[in-house]
């Protein structure tokens, strides 16, 4: 017999769910204040992105692609910046590249990135010294320092979270789409801290393949810049993954 509930989903369904790490937040009528105004703010990702990666993750399924997932473990409000969302990006198509010319299969990059600031955690506090505060769960609830001020949650943070999240989407779908993920523009992925090392002399060999490769085929007519498919594969976030639950 199935055990599936029969109550219609909604958006909100979640709240009569059994639910673990979920902060306790001491003013629920700001708690109220926040959601009633994040409702009001435009969608981070849109439907028609969850079901590209949808269609993609199905071509994984078949054996057809790679699933390339990663990025950190929990996001800071500290640094966030663009240049450190640039080198994310750079290395994920680094590593897609080069399954990509070894398998010689399409890669789907999907990151945990732009969105990313909760942090689940064995226990709800933390003791040091005799003191006991509710344990850090990530900057969209409360902050690291060891205060009781910074360690209640706030859910003024999701704010903050939302704006993060919606700046780093936006710089990564121009990263994706206006010309950076080009396999032309192998050369310039590669990252500062390897370029010492062993592996930056492989990564530039197989860049170097890509260009003769890139130039045989403008040679016969086809120019990356306006065929599609010669971009690496289009980049997702977990956003996206979340939309097809």
């Amino acid at each position: 017999m199935s055990t599936r509930s029969n109550a219609k989903w909604s958006p909100d369904s979640w709240r009569g769910k059994p639910r673990v790490q979920m902060p306790d937040y001491p003013d629920p009528q700001l708690l109220a204040e926040v959601e009633a105004q994040l409702a009001t703010f435009p969608p981070l990702v849109f439907a028609g992105e969850a079901r590209n990666l949808k269609r993609a993750l199905a071509q994984v399924a078949a054996g057809n692609a790679f699933l390339l997932q990663g990025g950190d473990c929990a996001e800071s409000f500290a640094e966030h910046g663009a240049n450190n969302i640039r080198d994310f990006f750079r290395l994920f198509l680094q590593m897609a590249v080069v399954l990509t010319y070894a398998a010689a299969s399409p890669v789907v990059k999907v990151g945990r990135i732009a969105g990313q600031f909760a942090k689940p955690r064995t226990s709800p506090t933390e003791k040091r010294g005799g003191v006991e505060l509710p344990v850090y769960r990530g900057d969209i609830i409360n902050g690291t320092e060891f205060t009781a001020e910074a360690r209640t949650p706030d859910p003024r943070r999701q704010l903050e979270a939302y704006r993060q999240s919606a700046a780093t989407l936006n710089l990564l779908r121009a990263f994706s789409t206006g010309g950076y993920a080009n396999l032309s523009n192998a050369h310039q992925w590669m990252l500062s801290f390897v370029k010492d090392s062993p592996q930056s002399k492989r990564y530039q060999d197989l860049a170097d393949h890509l260009t003769a490769a890139l130039d045989f085929m403008r040679a016969c007519g086809i120019d990356p810049e306006i065929h599609p498919e010669m971009r690496t594969t289009d980049f997702f976030t977990s956003h996206e993954a979340l939309l097809l639950g």
